[in-house]
């Protein structure tokens, strides 16, 4: 008998136990990108390698949701390349509320 799945139910994980799915890893993959850089330390290497772990492990459960991307991911990134310190600043999305009445519900 067939069993479905349906893709809102699918994570990354019900993916790896079912089917077996593994990362393979190819380190010359877009070897492009990484010409012409600097090197790392090792404690910066060792702080990117974590900010990887820990996005890998978020894109095991679904929702992957833009916050959830923003603080294990983008955060560190800024903090790592000095973004968070003068000259720079931050200024956060300014909150809105929107209040609609449709045929008396608001």
């Amino acid at each position: 008998m067939i069993q479905t799945i349906y893709a809102t139910d699918v994570t990354l994980r019900t993916l790896k136990q079912t089917l077996n799915l593994r990362s393979a890893p190819d380190l010359k993959f877009f070897s492009e990108w990484k010409e012409g850089l600097g090197t790392l330390s090792e404690a910066e290497q060792h702080y990117l390698d974590r900010v990887k772990t820990n996005f890998l492990d978020l894109l095991e459960d679904l929702p992957v949701l833009e916050n959830s991307v923003k603080m294990v991911v983008l955060a560190p990134l800024l903090d790592l390349a000095g973004f968070y310190r003068r000259p720079w600043s931050i200024k956060t999305e300014a909150s809105m509320e929107i209040n609609l009445e449709d045929e008396g519900v608001v």
